[in-house]
């Protein structure tokens, strides 16, 4: 087994609160101090990181969510991904010249979800006033904090971009005309004002429900999107495309989107129940895998041994191969989640995992899918790859210039708890709305341009994101709060944590401080959709006999150094209210507090 450092994972009694940043973490946790409970702290948590790190989500963004209530007794599923515009078709965005949908800019914006979605978390769930959850978001706007390296770094790498080409968000990021010093105070004045303006809207209602609905509303049918609109009927911008183009986003797209809840999509695993958002996201494919991966006895394997990390890859290439043919928004779609992760059918399946590594792309071919497979496959193949954009990275060691995704868990000493992963919306995605302070999302560039698949471009549907954030019951009883941002590995890297946490008897902090891999096996959700046959990136610190053991076994490996792979955080609650987190270590940023 590989050496590596642990930590002691946090305690409380209290409430313990995760996120990928530790002023936010932190508001978290003067929230449940204040009198409230997990989803007053998760939002004022949530409001806060829009602010900290920009470049990994924003208001314009996205929020899916897995909650349990402890009042009502159940798990549920906040969704606060929102579908495309009434004029997203597929022939107008070939009349646009393209094939591909790029992955910055305005034709890459759906309706922004993520501001309904914490107004829904805070007025349904949560019991503090609108007020006390925003400010501290917009006194950090106003006032300022410190900026990471990674936020100025992609500022400087966008300078010229901005200047030439997004003018808005170069004075937003820019204002002095240089991109800020590392740890330096940087403030967003129109994001304040904008909170401001919610905020003093919202208080002229009276009662609090009242006061969040007014919220909403200004947000989606009042002065916010009234000024999107304003600025969207003139722009026209460049991105990934090589051209210009106009959005195809309305005020009467905003003004009919409201977030709702759903029901969550669920498996039994070794005397758990992992709870995972519907097939709008790629939430379950971890569901798939464990069900694939139930046929091994990887208790016995040594969780940073070359057997360990065989089987769990070749698992999730066959889980993440179907993704891509079945999974889309059940609204529109017919996902057949029941057969997908069936026993008989994840028993067929099992027997394609072998000795050696597999370099083929394979999803299952299931009765009266036969076309949609085909058609999926046919598509991928002829898939051209040589475009580059900004879109989401997958861990520390990729470009600055790329957005990615934040995660925050919460839980209280009522038994409250959250998961929750937002992302969009990031600096580098599209313009900034001149007087918000903020930009749109880019999630629209994870549909095809090609007619009758789940995931086909279609106004009024969900995108397949890849956020996905994971909440699991220990014999019926909610206990354990999960996620990461990462693109395409976010289920990847949660799935090595739970298998690893199930069989192997470590501490939520030794879990997450383990050695880390993914793969590439598979294509990207993000333009330009690229794939690497039989890739398996895997952190050094596995030490070099794993290594070479899996090239024997025909993986091709791409070493990362250690602590560069992943970000996860997570909480658990135990039958006696002992309440345990942790957080990465890994880019020095996350942070787990509990008392």
């Amino acid at each position: 087994m590989s050496a590596f450092t642990t930590r002691p994972e946090i305690l409380g009694r209290f409430g313990v609160v995760t996120s990928t940043h530790w002023i936010a973490t932190a508001v978290g946790m003067k929230i449940l101090e204040q009198g409230g409970n997990a989803f007053d702290a998760a939002v004022a948590t949530g409001l806060v990181l829009q602010v900290v790190e920009p470049h990994l989500n924003g208001p314009g963004g996205d929020m899916p969510a897995i909650i349990y209530s402890a009042d009502s007794g159940k798990v549920e599923v906040i969704c606060a991904q929102a579908p495309t515009p009434a004029d997203a078709t597929i022939a107008h965005y070939k009349a646009e010249g393209l094939d591909v949908i790029p992955g910055d800019g305005l034709l890459a914006t759906v309706i922004p979800g993520a501001w309904d979605g914490w107004m829904l978390m805070l007025r349904d769930y949560g019991r503090l006033s609108l007020r006390e959850v925003l400010e501290p978001a917009i006194f950090y706007a106003a006032e300022g904090h410190p900026v990471l390296p990674r936020v100025a770094a992609t500022i400087a790498g966008l300078a010229d971009f901005f200047r030439d080409e997004w003018p808005t968000s170069y004075q937003t990021w820019l204002p002095s005309g240089a991109a800020p010093a590392p740890w330096s105070n940087v403030t967003n004045p129109d994001l304040a004002r904008t909170w401001t303006r919610i905020l003093a809207k919202a208080e002229t209602r009276q009662g609090r429900e009242a006061q969040i609905d007014a919220a909403r509303n200004a947000f989606y049918r009042g002065f916010v999107a009234e000024e999107i609109a304003a600025y969207l009927d003139k722009a026209c911008v460049m991105d990934a495309s090589g051209a210009k183009h106009k959005a195809v986003l309305s005020a009467d797209d905003l003004a009919g989107y409201a977030a709702h809840v759903e029901t969550p999509v669920t498996y039994d695993y070794h005397g758990w129940t992992v709870a995972k958002c519907g097939p709008w996201t790629q939430g379950p494919v971890l569901l798939q895998a464990l069900a694939l991966l139930k046929g091994f006895d990887l208790g016995a394997m040594d969780p940073m041994g070359a057997d360990f990390i065989h089987y769990v890859v070749e698992a999730k290439k066959l889980a993440y191969a179907d993704r891509e043919v079945y999974y889309g928004d059940p609204d529109f779609a017919s996902v057949p989640l029941e057969t997908l992760l069936s026993n008989s059918y994840n028993a067929e399946r099992r027997k394609l995992i072998g000795d050696r590594a597999s370099m083929d792309l394979r999803p299952g071919i299931l009765p009266g899918f036969e076309d949609q497979h085909a058609q999926t496959m046919a598509l991928l193949d002829a898939l051209s790859r040589t475009d580059q954009a900004v879109y989401e990275p997958t861990m520390a060691h990729l470009s600055e210039k790329k957005g990615d995704t934040v995660h925050i868990d919460v839980i209280d000493n009522e038994g409250n708890m959250v998961s929750v992963t937002p992302s969009g919306g990031w600096l580098q995605s599209s313009p900034t709305i001149p007087g918000l302070g903020f930009c749109l999302n880019s999630r629209a560039q994870m549909f095809w341009l090609e007619p009758g698949l789940p995931t086909s471009l279609e106004p009024g549907k969900r995108p397949r994101t890849t956020l996905t954030p994971s909440l699991a019951l220990k014999d019926g009883i909610p206990q354990l709060s999960f996620g990461t941002p990462g693109g395409d590995q976010q289920d990847q890297w949660q799935l090595v944590f739970f298998l690893r946490y199930v069989h192997h008897q470590m501490n939520l902090q030794e879990t997450i401080d383990a050695p880390l891999f993914h793969s590439t096996h598979f294509p990207s959700s993000f333009f330009p959709r690229s794939r690497q046959q039989g890739m398996v990136m895997a952190e050094t610190s596995f030490g070099k006999d794993v290594l070479d053991d899996l090239r024997a076994r025909g993986h091709l490996i791409t070493e990362a150094e250690p602590w560069s792979v992943g970000r996860m955080t997570a909480a658990r609650r135990d039958p006696d209210g002992l309440l345990r987190a942790a957080a990465t270590p890994r880019l020095m940023q996350a942070y787990a507090i509990g008392r």
